[in-house]
């Protein structure tokens, strides 16, 4: 519907915001749902009417809405000491305190932590290391990164670049050089006829290996990768790829970056993806849920590998010539430890190994829907493909609007998800749902995946 001229919140939104990932044009026809508040895994808009928040606002409000304990640490620390930075050998306890707790939690070990403000600038902030890292070792030449496609790492002119989505890079002149981007390992999609998926995944291997001897290995510096890949689908990895690939790696003298943005912090039921999936990475990205996002704080972690050389080239140079303004800031870094303290004395970890099953369980209800082409997932996260043919796996045109209208239709059932590319749409809600909660979620998907069908029906 159009939204009338006056004062109403509606109106005021379409004249003064710009919207991130919004279609702008419709955006002014349309109008905004406006969140008023939140408890637990609901949020309600300013009419009063509530939704069960299926995507945890954006893959991030672990905890949930209305953590107290969270709101009292921005509280103390604001009090305290409301800001200070990390430049030239300045420090604070939160920082200090943070940058441990995390080391502790490593998969692998870890030499320092380096912090941010949001995903995308950790990713970009690794462009830069890598680049550093390879300059400082005499190996101008080696600099190039390989993500894959359907990859998400960010929206920064580096951290786009590796984003393997198209509407990240149309007209916005990206990705920019030295970005390369391997094979999509969706095996439902880029699985050959009869091929396993220890098969797929061999070829995905080999064929990395082959971008790598093409370029050349003295060019090739890194490889990122999420260990599910999640805007891009909630892409599972095949049996043993994450194997293969870090073999292939290894060979070439190639760093590997762990994108956890979306996976770290209990989402698979590990502390992290890459314990998950066997990973060992060089470095490591997090942010959304190392604060529920209650602030923004982002973290990059590096081996001593790294560290050291980035240390050593400092020293040479004078200064490491990088950084932001609230890099650590105390009140920020204060809500994050005490975030991964409440993961700790409720034992996240373990509700979400105890729900998880019917979460999974109840995506993989809707497999023999009509619509469903893939149900896929791991721990709290999930999603479901629908598709135009499940024989041929064919999925819908974009134009046929299928995925958008699942989502508004959702929304219409007081369930918000997100819509992607082929039609999938995705759930991750906050790791602290319960099993009632979930029952419910299945219903509203339902109810939604009902009208979708109908509407495709006629198409």
């Amino acid at each position: 519907m159009a939204i009338s001229a006056g004062n109403s919140p509606e109106s005021r939104d379409i004249a003064s915001v710009m919207h991130p990932y919004t279609n702008l044009v419709k955006h002014e026809e349309t109008g905004p749902v406006i969140i008023a508040r939140g408890e637990g895994v609901w949020v309600y808009d300013n009419a009063g009417k509530g939704y069960i928040e299926g995507l945890a606002g954006l893959w991030s409000t672990s905890l949930g809405f209305g953590e107290e304990r969270l709101v009292e640490a921005a509280a103390r620390q604001m009090r305290e000491l409301p800001y200070y930075h990390a430049f030239a050998s300045k420090s604070h306890m939160p920082l200090i305190e943070l940058s441990e707790r995390l080391k502790e939690l490593a998969p692998v070990p870890m030499s320092r932590v380096f912090f941010a403000n949001s995903g995308s600038e950790a990713t970009d902030t690794v462009v830069k290391i890598v680049w550093y890292y390879n300059n400082a070792l005499g190996r101008p030449d080696k600099k190039k990164i390989i993500s894959r496609m359907k990859a998400y790492h960010g929206v920064t002119v580096a951290s786009a670049s590796m984003t393997g989505l198209p509407a990240n890079h149309m007209d916005f002149d990206l990705p920019i050089k030295n970005i390369l981007h391997a094979d999509c390992p969706h095996y439902y999609h880029n699985g050959a006829d009869g091929e396993s998926e220890e098969d797929f995944a061999t070829r995905m291997a080999a064929n990395l290996e082959k971008l790598i001897l093409d370029e050349g290995p003295d060019t090739v510096a890194a490889f990122i990768g999420e260990p599910i890949m999640g805007a891009g689908g909630v892409i599972v990895p095949p049996a043993t790829y994450w194997e293969k690939v870090q073999a292939v790696l290894e060979k070439y003298d190639i760093l590997l970056i762990a994108d956890e943005v979306i996976c770290g912090f209990h989402r698979t039921g590990n502390t992290f993806g890459s314990q998950t999936y066997n990973i060992k990475p060089n470095m490591m990205t997090m942010a959304k849920a190392l604060s529920s996002s209650y602030l923004p704080i982002s973290a990059v972690m590096m081996d001593e590998k790294v560290y050291s050389t980035i240390r050593d080239n400092s020293g040479k140079i004078g200064i490491f010539g990088h950084g932001y303004t609230y890099s650590g800031h105390p009140v920020c870094a204060a809500v994050a430890l005490e975030t991964l303290k409440i993961y700790e004395e409720r034992d996240i970890p373990g509700h979400v190994r105890s729900v998880a099953p019917g979460f999974q369980g109840g995506l993989r209800g809707f497999a023999d829907h009509p619509l469903v082409g893939e149900v896929r997932g791991t721990g709290l996260i999930g999603a479901i493909e629908m598709v135009k043919n499940k024989e041929t796996r064919e999925n819908f045109a974009p134009t046929d609007g299928v995925g958008p209208f699942f989502m508004a239709r959702a929304q219409e059932h007081g369930l918000l998800c997100r819509a992607m590319a082929n039609d999938t749409v995705a759930l991750c809600p906050p790791l602290i749902v319960k099993e009632d909660e979930i029952a419910e979620i299945m219903v509203r998907f339902g109810k939604a995946l009902d009208d979708t069908a109908a509407m495709a029906a006629k198409l």
